[in-house]
C-alpha cells in the first residue's frame, strides 16, 4: 500500500475515534509508573493486583481471536500488554478499529506473567494519547538510507536502540566533564554567541546582520576571548560548554555547528593544564570501564597516567620524514604535501602546510593518549612563546585513537605581543587566508588592564563522544547535523 493510502486509512481511524467522542490528542495523561519502574516493582505490583497506568508508543501488535497482545515502549523500556474482548467489551472493538503501530496509548491494568514468563499488563482500560498518521519504518530494515537517518533523526531514535544509547552516552559524557570542572572549583559561565569581531580560533566565520544596530555580527568560532576577559575581571577559573560555528566543509569529522568546552585557570601554565587533562580523561574513561580502557576501531586505548608526549617537529620527523623543519621552506613543504596527496593553497603559510601534513600523515599513528607539544608560532596566535625559541609556543594537543580531543596552551597575556600577533594575522588575511584572525582592539584594551598568567583548554565534545562510542562519523553523535538541502 502506498504511503498516502496508509495515511488516509489512519486519518479514517482518527475520525472513528472522534465519532465515538474520543480525543485522540488529549493534553492530560495519568500514568502511575514508567515502564522500567513497573518492571522493577513487578513482583509486588502483580501480587497486590494493584492497577497501574503506563503510557508509551505501540511498537508491535499480535491478534489472537478475541485477544490482542501488543508492545508498549516509553523512554525507560518496553512491556507487553494484553487487550481482551471479554474484559474490555466494546472498547476492544474500538481498539481493533483505531489503534496502529506507532500510536501513543495510555493503558490501565494489572500485571501478570504469561506461560512464557513474559511480564505483561492485562488491560482493563485504554486511551489514545496521540494518533500516528504515518507508519513507522519497517521493523527489521528501518531507515536504510544513512542520510535519511540524519534528516529524520526522530525516526532513527524510534527504530534504532543503538542511536538512542549513543545520545544517552553523550549526555553522560557532558555531565561527567561538567561535574569534573565544578569539583575543581571552575565556575560555569555563558558568553555571547554573536561577536562584533570573530576571534579565538583560526576559522572562517558565519556572518549575519543586526538590523536595529545596522551592523554585521559573527556567530562565534570560539568563546576564548570573552572567557579571558573574565580573568581580567577577577574570576580565576571559568568554563563554558556551548555551540561554536565555523563556515567550513562537512565531512566525517567536521560539522559547521559543534559543541566545545573551553576553560581557563589563572596562575596555571600549560603543564598544569596537561595534568588536569590527564586526570579528567582518566576519570572519564573510568566512568565507562573501571580499568580506564575503551575500544575504538578495533584497538584498545588505555587512559592511564602518564600520557605519552611528543613534539610537533619530532612527530613530523618520525612519520613524514621531515627531519629538519627549520631548514624547510614554504615551497619545499608544499612540494612534500603534494606528494602526500594534500592540496596546497597559494596563501597557506609554511606552518599551515606542516599542520596539514601532520593531520594526514602523522596523527593517525597516535593511538594511545599522547600530548603533542611545541607547535609553530604561526599556528597559535594566542599562546605564549616557548622560552629560548620564539618560533614555538607553549601549546599542547591531546590525541587518542588518531583523533584530536583537546587543545590548550599557556595564554598570551602581553598586550604588546598580542597586538603584533593580530597585525601579523591581519596581513595573512589580506593575502587571502580566510581563517586568519582580525585585530580585536577591545580585547587588547582588556589585556592592558592586566590578565594574570593563565592556561586555557578547549575540548571538542563531539569528537570525544565519537571516540568513546567507537563512531566514525560526527553526524552519528550530533542529533541534527547540518545537511545539504534536498
Amino acid at each position: 500500500m502506498a504511503l498516502e493510502d496508509i495515511r488516509q486509512e489512519r486519518v479514517r481511524k482518527l475520525e472513528v475515534l472522534r465519532e465515538r467522542g474520543e480525543d485522540a490528542y488529549p493534553a492530560d495523561s495519568h500514568r502511575t509508573h514508567a515502564i522500567a519502574d513497573a518492571a522493577k516493582k513487578f513482583s509486588a505490583l502483580a501480587k497486590s493486583k494493584k492497577t497501574v497506568m503506563i503510557a508509551g508508543r505501540v511498537t508491535a501488535k499480535r491478534e489472537h481471536g478475541g485477544a490482542t497482545f501488543f508492545d508498549v515502549r516509553d523512554a525507560s523500556g518496553q512491556i507487553q500488554a494484553l487487550a481482551k474482548e471479554d474484559v474490555l467489551g466494546g472498547a476492544y472493538q474500538l481498539f481493533l478499529d483505531s489503534v496502529d503501530i506507532g500510536d501513543f496509548l495510555q493503558v490501565s491494568g494489572t500485571l501478570f506473567l504469561t506461560k512464557r514468563e513474559e511480564k505483561t499488563v492485562e488491560v482493563s482500560a485504554w486511551q489514545m494519547l496521540a494518533k500516528s498518521l504515518r507508519p513507522l519504518p519497517e521493523k527489521w530494515h528501518g531507515l536504510q538510507d544513512v542520510e535519511e537517518r540524519f534528516r529524520r533523526r526522530y525516526l532513527d531514535l524510534v527504530m534504532n536502540e543503538e542511536a538512542r544509547e549513543r545520545f544517552q552516552t553523550r549526555a553522560a559524557i557532558i555531565k561527567a566533564i561538567r561535574d569534573f570542572h565544578e569539583e575543581h572549583d571552575f565556575l560555569e559561565v555563558e558568553t555571547p554567541m554573536l561577536h562584533p569581531i570573530p576571534g579565538g580560533a583560526l576559522a572562517k566565520p558565519f556572518v549575519t546582520h543586526h538590523n536595529a544596530l545596522n551592523t554585521d555580527l559573527y556567530l562565534r568560532v570560539a568563546p576564548e576571548l570573552y572567557l579571558k576577559r573574565l580573568l581580567v575581571g577577577g574570576y580565576e577559573r571559568v568554563f563554558e560548554i556551548g555551540k561554536c560555528f565555523r563556515n567550513e566543509g562537512v565531512d566525517v569529522s567536521h560539522n559547521p555547528e559543534f559543541t566545545m568546552l573551553e576553560c581557563y585557570a589563572a596562575y596555571w601554565n600549560e603543564q598544569d593544564m596537561m595534568g588536569f587533562v590527564e586526570d579528567l580523561f582518566v576519570a572519564l574513561a573510568k566512568e565507562f570501564n573501571k580499568k580506564g580502557e575503551i575500544e575504538a576501531d578495533g584497538k584498545k586505548i588505555a587512559f592511564k597516567k602518564p600520557f605519552g608526549r611528543v613534539t610537533f617537529k619530532n612527530l613530523l620527523a618520525r612519520y613524514a620524514l621531515i627531519s629538519d623543519y627549520e631548514r624547510e621552506t614554504r615551497e619545499s613543504l608544499a612540494t612534500r604535501a603534494r606528494q602526500f596527496g594534500i592540496e596546497v593553497g597559494t596563501h597557506e603559510s609554511k606552518a599551515k602546510i606542516a599542520d596539514e601534513i601532520y593531520k594526514k600523515i602523522c596523527r593517525p599513528y597516535l593511538v594511545q593518549p599522547t600530548f603533542l607539544t611545541n607547535h609553530p608560532l604561526d599556528l597559535s596566535p594566542l599562546a605564549k612563546k616557548s622560552p629560548g625559541n620564539g618560533e614555538e609556543v607553549r601549546r599542547f594537543q591531546l590525541v587518542a585513537g588518531g583523533v584530536e580531543l583537546t587543545n590548550g596552551f599557556s595564554e598570551l597575556n602581553d598586550p604588546i605581543d598580542q597586538r603584533e600577533r593580530f597585525v601579523s594575522q591581519e596581513k595573512e588575511r589580506e593575502r587571502g587566508e580566510e581563517e586568519a584572525m582580525r585585530i580585536d582592539e577591545d580585547y587588547i584594551e582588556a589585556l592592558e588592564y592586566g590578565m594574570p598568567p593563565a592556561a586555557g583548554l578547549g575540548i571538542g565534545i563531539d569528537r570525544v563522544v565519537m571516540l568513546f562510542t567507537d563512531t566514525k562519523n560526527i553526524r552519528e553523535v550530533v542529533l541534527f547535523p547540518t545537511l545539504r538541502p534536498r
